[in-house]
């Protein structure tokens, strides 16, 4: 069981339910500001949907915003849930990723493909890397991963400019950020996350990969940086991480 995982790194990491509280509201409160700002907009495609009763349409709306995000969580709010994976545990459903729907799309091909399509390439592919973990602490994979990708394209984490950890728990990420800094690797917490994560947005197993890598192209090209990260532990025991370089848009083929 996944949450019983969490519940291992807490145990492991000593990360206290508060802690866990204060990330999880700050994920909700940037994922707010970002959807205000409209900085979603361009990566998100409007779904119409049909609302039916008793086998009858009787209306349709166009879902355009992710349903997810809760701007009034306060630490004081969060306290009041339960914890649902261990007795006098630390986890609850206000600081692990809410169960949510989502698909994501986007085409990888060569250089040459996409001049052939007629399509403006947003970033380059640099390095991936796999690393497996004890299952028991899977959401750990990601500080296993992320070292491997940066040594295979030479780079450093002084060298990432933006950097997207999945937020299955708020736990694992504050785990994963104690395990790097006990690597010697120097931690911004200004590059992580910066709309929001998955405790806000939601976790859409199967395409989260994939819509994480659309959020941060995004704002890579608003913000220019080089190169950004794209992270997340795995289930059963890994941690995936892929390393991009910015393709400026206004950049001559």
């Amino acid at each position: 069981i996944m949450g019983r995982t969490a519940e291992n790194l807490a145990e492991k990491y000593d990360i206290s339910r508060e802690e866990q509280d204060q990330y999880a509201v700050q994920s909700h409160k940037k994922a707010f500001m970002a959807q205000r700002m409209g900085k979603f907009d361009d990566e998100i495609v409007p779904v119409e949907v049909v609302k039916r009763v008793a086998g009858r349409e009787v209306a349709r709306e166009k879902i355009i915003h992710d349903e997810t995000i809760n701007p009034g969580l306060t630490v004081q709010k969060a306290a009041l849930y339960p914890t649902v994976f261990k007795k006098d545990g630390s986890v609850t459903p206000a600081n692990a990723c809410p169960i949510s729907d989502g698909a994501a799309a986007m085409i990888v091909c060569t250089a040459e493909k996409a001049k052939e399509l007629g399509l403006k390439p947003t970033a380059r592919i640099v390095s991936y890397a796999y690393a497996g973990v004890d299952p028991a602490y899977m959401g750990i994979g990601p500080a296993y991963a992320m070292p491997k990708a940066l040594e295979r394209a030479g780079l450093t984490l002084d060298d990432i400019g933006l950097i997207e950890l999945n937020e299955a728990f708020a736990v694992q990420v504050l785990a994963v950020v104690k395990e790097m800094e006990a690597q010697g690797h120097n931690w911004d917490w200004e590059k992580v996350n910066v709309n929001g994560g998955a405790i806000a947005l939601g976790h859409p197993v199967g395409c989260t990969a994939a819509k994480l890598i659309a959020t941060l192209t995004h704002e890579m090209q608003r913000r220019q940086v080089r190169y950004g990260i794209d992270t997340m532990c795995v289930g059963g025991g890994q941690g995936g991480c892929l390393i991009l370089e910015r393709i400026p848009l206004d950049e001559e083929e």
